[in-house]
Order: C-alpha cells, then structure tokens, then sequence
C-alpha cells in the first residue's frame, strides 16, 4: 500500500484523527449557535462553516504553546486548537460574565484568551493585521523564535491595513505568517469585483514575499503550506501569504440575507465538496477511521456542546455597574 498523505507530512493516524475532530466541533458548535439564535437565546452569529479545514489545518502547523495568533471573526477553529473550549465559546455566544473574550461586553468572534496567546480583535475589519506585524518585530527584537499567525477574508486583502502591515513585514523579515481565508464572498461582493488578478496570493510579488494558494477545503495542503511558511519564519527568511480558497456555505451572518446575492444552486453546488465531509471520507478510505469510532467522537462533542449549552445559558451576565469598566481611564 503507498504511503499516506498524512505520514508523508509527518503527521500520525492519531494527529489526523484529532484535526477532524476539531473540524467537526467548529461545525456542530456553529450549528448550534444557528439554532440559538433563531430561538432568540442568542443575539449574532458568524460563521465558520465551509472554512473549518484551512482553520484546523494551519493551526496544527503552528507551536500552541510558542506561537501567537491573531484571528479573524471565523476562526473558530484556530481558537479551538489554541486552548479555547467549548464552553468559553458558548459564554460568548451568550454575552455572559465568564466570557473569556471579553465578559461578554464584544460581539461573538471577537477572540481572545491571553493565556494561550490567542490575541483579542476588534470589529474594523483588518486591523489583526499590523498587530501581528508588531507581535513579529517583537519576535526580532527579542531574538525569540515564535511566530505571528494572522488570518483575514479575501475582503481585507483590499484594506489599507493588510498593504501597510505586509510592507513593514517584508522590509523587516518578520516572522509573520498571514493567511487569507479566500470564502469567494466579501459579505455580499463577489470575488470578481474585489479583484483584478488571478488570486490574493498573487499580492505577495509586490512585496517580495513568498505567495501562495491552496485549496481551503483540504486541511493536509493547508497544513503543509503553514508548516513551510513557519519553517522560513524561524529561519530567518522573512513573512508568507498563504491563500487558502474555499466557500463560505452559511450567510455573512445570522442578519444577512444571502438569497439577495447568490443563487441557492451554487451553495449547494459548494456543499458537495464540503471539507468536513471529504476529509472525513479520506480518513475513511485510509483505513484511520471507522463509522463506528466517527459516531463516538460526534457523540463525545454532542454531550460537551448540550453541557457547555446549559451551562452557558444559566450563568450571569456581567453586573451592570460594570458597564465603564475598562473604557475610561482611572485613577
């Protein structure tokens, strides 16, 4: 028999197997959120569905106990593997007082938990981006080999910060690794009137950097380019942009309405290739998992999400005296 894709990226059956759970919890957490919402339990939602493959496979090529990330609002599958849980993710979801992101005083998706280097984000799209070029100067300066991983849609590709903070990254030869989530689809913008060029990937020229793009619903060529771009990070070579292209098969959010923009034929054309469903039939066919052990680990993640649920829902929100904390200056 050849050898595996996954071993020849040095990656085990144990490795692989732990990659689709994670994908799997991002997409039966997200689903549940949908159902929240439109019960009236929670306010917002913004999906990861669709992109949970590049998420997982860039953040298993990263060191979680060395590496920074400064995610953008889907990444619920970056924040998975860097220590974020189940249940941290539902307090959000809910805007409770145990919300590690915040305290539950920022929308959902605005991640971060200082503990486990998850850098916390703010609502203007793209501004993760000069931050993690700063978080790479300071890899420099301190002569430390860690890495800034920051991730951002196709629609930021276009914003001021992304151009500014990959031209200081690549004057500098910093350790930074941005990694465009290409979903097709800025909110309702389709790709072919964002750009003028073949892919995102294409911008890197213009800096001088190494460029790539990948297919976004393959978690292993994800995982194989982030893993090469920190390798020339710690070297000393300089940043990467890694493009990973893929769908986003849900809404903007759980307040847009798609149908305006996009027919219904193409998502369900884009769920056939679903990267939750084909890395699950790889694993199939490669003999690592099995029917019976993939209804166990859905079964496992079902309890925890029912559990982190109600647990979420009945905790308190913040007090309302706090409403100024960490707002105005004190004294």
């Amino acid at each position: 028999m050849s050898e595996k894709r996954h071993h020849k990226l040095g990656m085990t059956d144990k490795d692989v197997l732990q990659m689709y759970e994670t994908m799997l919890a991002a997409r039966m957490i997200d689903e549940r959120m949908w159902l929240l919402n439109r019960a009236g339990k929670i306010a917002f939602v913004i999906s990861c569905q669709g992109q949970e493959a590049a998420q997982v496979g860039a953040a298993m090529a990263l060191d979680n106990e060395q590496d920074y990330v400064l995610p953008y609002y889907r990444d619920m599958g970056v924040v998975l593997h860097f220590g974020m849980s189940i249940k941290d993710l539902m307090l959000s979801g809910f805007a409770k007082e145990e919300d590690p992101n915040s305290g539950g005083r920022q929308m959902p998706g605005h991640f971060g938990k200082k503990s486990t280097r998850i850098v916390t984000g703010s609502s203007p799209v793209t501004t993760q981006v000069p931050h993690a070029v700063g978080f790479g100067l300071a890899a420099k300066m301190k002569k430390k080999e860690f890495v800034a991983f920051t991730t951002f849609g196709e629609g930021s590709s276009n914003q001021g910060d992304f151009h500014e903070g990959i031209n200081f990254a690549s004057v500098h030869d910093l350790p930074v690794i941005f990694m465009c989530e290409n979903n097709k689809y800025a909110i309702s913008v389709p790709l072919d009137k964002q750009l003028n060029i073949e892919s995102v990937a294409e911008r890197a020229k213009g800096y001088g950097i190494h460029g790539e793009s990948v297919d976004g619903n393959d978690p292993l060529a994800v995982y194989e380019a982030v893993m090469n771009a920190r390798k020339r990070a710690i070297a000393g070579e300089g940043p990467s942009l890694i493009e990973t292209v893929s769908y986003r098969l849900t809404p903007h959010s759980s307040d847009d309405d798609d149908s305006t923009y996009r027919a219904k034929e193409e998502v369900e054309e884009a769920k056939k290739i679903d990267p939750v469903h084909t890395f699950c039939q790889y694993l199939k066919d490669a003999h690592v998992l099995t029917e019976e052990k993939d209804e166990e680990i859905r079964a496992k993640l079902r309890r925890e999400i029912d559990e982190a649920t109600d647990y979420a829902e009945n905790a308190s929100y913040p007090n309302v005296e706090t409403l100024m904390d960490y707002v105005y200056g004190e004294e």
